[in-house]
């Protein structure tokens, strides 16, 4: 089972820099996921600001989430501790 999300910060071009609980800080986007269903909302670079941390992972206000071992798996080592 993969680490699961400490905190998230949403950076510029529809990325992600996600710190996880075994200290790694990594960088997720989001560009890939936002013609597909409910991620277009994501579009709005205003929403997707509001991305905070749920429940080990991430989640926006209207219920748009990934899955905490899509978001370890599919982004790319930024810090190791």
């Amino acid at each position: 089972m993969n680490p699961r999300v400490r905190n998230v910060i949403p950076l510029t071009d529809y990325r992600l820099e996600i710190e996880f609980e075994n200290s790694e800080i990594r960088e997720f986007d989001v560009k890939p996921y936002l013609n597909r269903g409910i991620f277009k909302e994501l579009q709005d670079i205003t929403y997707f600001s509001r991305v905070k941390v749920s429940l080990g992972s991430i989640e926006w206000p209207h219920g748009q989430d990934f899955c905490p071992d899509t978001l370890f798996e599919e982004s790319k080592v930024i810090e190791t501790a």
